[in-house]
């Protein structure tokens, strides 16, 4: 998959700023920056793009900074990584294009790594971003059970 740095700080600073928000006051950047060693200038431009899709809520003045737009619970991580223009994609191939290898054609594995794709893009939509702030995260992915183990249905 490739998620940068972007992504992954997009949802740390939101993370953040859902758990740090109280009644009517705002966090600002320093504050998010302090506690997620976040540069402050990179917390900068990922917030004009998450303010720019609507994430968030710019407070200015004494006490300015930021509020989330709508309640941690109704935001989806995979709505922050996209926000940040961060694909959520498996493939190497670049979008727009027909294909990965040197031919414009698909590789053999590119249906198994654009099918991961999806299922990240799933997995990330199915987790709200207070799912993360309340850590009920970790056991949401159901493991598969190996080919040898799943159950035989008898022919009809």
């Amino acid at each position: 998959m490739r998620l940068s740095t972007k992504g992954r700080y997009a949802v740390m600073a939101m993370a953040d700023l859902a758990a740090h928000e109280a009644g009517a006051r705002a966090v600002s950047l320093s504050e998010i920056a302090r506690r997620q060693e976040i540069s402050l200038s990179y917390l900068e431009q990922l917030f004009a793009k998450l303010r720019r899709q609507g994430l968030v809520k710019s407070v200015r003045g004494p006490g300015g900074g930021y509020r989330l737009s709508r309640p941690a619970n109704e935001m989806r991580v995979a709505d922050i990584i996209l926000a940040v223009d961060e694909p959520i994609r498996a493939t190497r191939c670049l979008p727009g294009t027909k294909g990965c290898m040197t031919a414009s054609i698909r590789c053999v594995t590119h249906d198994l790594w654009e099918e991961l794709g999806q299922q990240i893009h799933v997995f990330l939509s199915s987790i709200s971003l207070a799912d993360v702030v309340e850590r009920r995260v970790l056991g949401r992915a159901q493991p598969c059970r190996p080919a040898n183990e799943r159950e035989i249905r008898p022919a009809a």
